[in-house]
C-alpha cells in the first residue's frame, strides 16, 4: 500500500488545529493571534520528541549495569544531545514571537484567559523526568493548580519515576577507577597519605594547597560536596557520584572518558538551554506585559525570575568545575589504570 505525504503527516488535522477565538463570529480578528498559536503548537510538539528521546535514554539508563563496552553510552549521549540542540531551535523561536509587538498581543490577551504556557503539562513532566522534583520547585502551591487532574496524574507520576538524574547519579556510583585498590597499588601518594582511596586523598591535599590563603569559604564548599552528609537534602548526587564525575572532567582526555565526559557536558548544555528558554521568556514577558500578572494567574515576570533562578536541574554537575586545578598539577595515574583508560591495541 503506497503511503501519500498528506495522510502519513495527518495535516488535515494538524492543519485545522489553529481556531484563534478572535475569529469566531461576532468578534473583531486579532491577526497576530494566529502567530501565537501556531508557535505554541510547535512548542508542544518539540516537548513531545524530547520526551520521547528522553523515555528512551531513561529505558536503557534504568538497566541494572549500563554497558560501557557497548553503544548504549553512545546511544544516550546522541539523544541527549538532539535535546540539547531541539532546545536551543525552541529559544530561537522566541525571535518569531516576538516580531509581535506589545499592543498586537494585548488585542487579543483578554479573549484566551485563563490559558497560560504555565499549564504546559508536557514541559513539567519533562522537567521531572530530567531531575527537577516538586520539593526543588519555586511556588509549589502554584505551579500544578491550574491543571486539570489528568494532567495532574500525568506529572506526579513523572515525580513518582527514576530520573535522568537519579539514573546519572547511580551510573557515576558504579565507577570503579577511584576506590577500586588494585588500580593503585603501584602509585605514590603526594600528600604521604597511604590510606584508600589514595587518589582522592592526594586531590584533596593537591587542590586546598593550590587556593589562597584568604579562600576558607572553598575549603568549606569542597568538604560539603564531597563529604556524604545525611543532613543535606537539597543534593542529588551523592559524594560518590561527584568524586566519579569529577575524576571524569579531569582525565576526559583518555579514550575510555570521551563519552563519559561527553554524557556530563550534553547534561550541562540541556540545563543551559533551559535556562536561555527561561530567561528569553522573562525577558519578553517584559517586553510584553511589563509588571502585570500572567493570563493563568502567577505574578508573571517575578514568578519566572525566581522560578529561572531555582530551576537548574543539573547544577550539582556544573559546580565540579569550581573544584579544577591546573592541568599540569593532575596526579600521574598508575600504569594500571592508564591502560585501562586507554584503546587496546
Amino acid at each position: 500500500m503506497s503511503v501519500y505525504y498528506k495522510e502519513y503527516l495527518a495535516l488535515d488535522k494538524i492543519l485545522d488545529a489553529q481556531h484563534p477565538m478572535t475569529f469566531k463570529e461576532g468578534q473583531q480578528p486579532a491577526h497576530d493571534e494566529m502567530l501565537f498559536i501556531v508557535i505554541h503548537q510547535s512548542y508542544e510538539l518539540w516537548f513531545k520528541q524530547i520526551k520521547f528521546e528522553v523515555d528512551a535514554v531513561l529505558k536503557i539508563m534504568n538497566k541494572e549495569v549500563v554497558n560501557d563496552n557497548t553503544s548504549e553510552l553512545s546511544i544516550i549521549v546522541h539523544r541527549l544531545k538532539r535535546v540539547g540542540i531541539i532546545l536551543k531551535m525552541l529559544v530561537g523561536q522566541i525571535d518569531v514571537l516576538e516580531t509581535m509587538s506589545p499592543m498586537e498581543f494585548l488585542s487579543f490577551r483578554d479573549s484566551v484567559r485563563p490559558a497560560s504556557g504555565f499549564q504546559s503539562w508536557q514541559f513539567k513532566e519533562i522537567e521531572a523526568a530530567l531531575g527537577l522534583k516538586y520539593d526543588h520547585r519555586y511556588g509549589q502551591e502554584f505551579y500544578t493548580s491550574a491543571l486539570k487532574k489528568e494532567e495532574l496524574d500525568i506529572i506526579k507520576n513523572a515525580e513518582a519515576s527514576r530520573s535522568l538524574l537519579q539514573d546519572v547519579n547511580d551510573w557515576l556510583e558504579r565507577m570503579p577507577f577511584i576506590n577500586d585498590e588494585n588500580y593503585w597499588l603501584n602509585y605514590q601518594p603526594v600528600s604521604g597519605n597511604h590510606t584508600s582511596p589514595k587518589f582522592w586523598n592526594d586531590y584533596e591535599h593537591i587542590f586546598l594547597k593550590s587556593l589562597p590563603e584568604y579562600d576558607s569559604s572553598m575549603k568549606i564548599f569542597f568538604n560539603r560536596v564531597f563529604s556524604n552528609d545525611p543532613t543535606d537534602g537539597e543534593r542529588q548526587l551523592s559524594a560518590t557520584a561527584c568524586r566519579s564525575a569529577l575524576f571524569i572532567i579531569l582525565y576526559r582526555e583518555y579514550p575510555l572518558m570521551e563519552l563519559p565526559f561527553q554524557l556530563l557536558d550534553t547534561l550541562l548544555e540541556i540545563d543551559n538551554q533551559l535556562g536561555n528558554w527561561r530567561y528569553r521568556h522573562i525577558n519578553m514577558v517584559k517586553r510584553m506585559i511589563g509588571a502585570r500578572s500572567g493570563t493563568g494567574g502567577s505574578s508573571g515576570m517575578d514568578y519566572l525570575k525566581a522560578a529561572a533562578d531555582k530551576h537548574n536541574i543539573f547544577k550539582e554537575v556544573a559546580q565540579l568545575n569550581s573544584f579544577l586545578i591546573d592541568k599540569r598539577k593532575l596526579p600521574a595515574l598508575p600504569p594500571e589504570l592508564e591502560e585501562k583508560l586507554r584503546y587496546k591495541s
